[in-house]
């Protein structure tokens, strides 16, 4: 997985943390979450806020 595959990292996420509230999540938690996750493979570099801002938005939907 890359930064850009933010949909199967929201997947993921909700998967592997269904008691966290995506709402009210750090992006620094949400950062390093997402470079913990199995198969994820890219450069921390390469993440800004406004994929971070797209994961979050995308696990929020996915847990409605």
């Amino acid at each position: 997985m890359k930064w850009t595959d933010i949909q199967r990292i929201a997947e993921e996420l909700y998967d592997q943390y269904p008691e966290i509230d995506p709402k009210t999540i750090r992006f620094t938690d949400l950062f390093n979450w997402v470079m913990a996750l199995e198969g994820f493979e890219d450069d921390p570099k390469h993440c800004g806020e406004k994929i971070l801002e797209g994961i979050q938005q995308a696990w929020i939907e996915e847990a409605e």
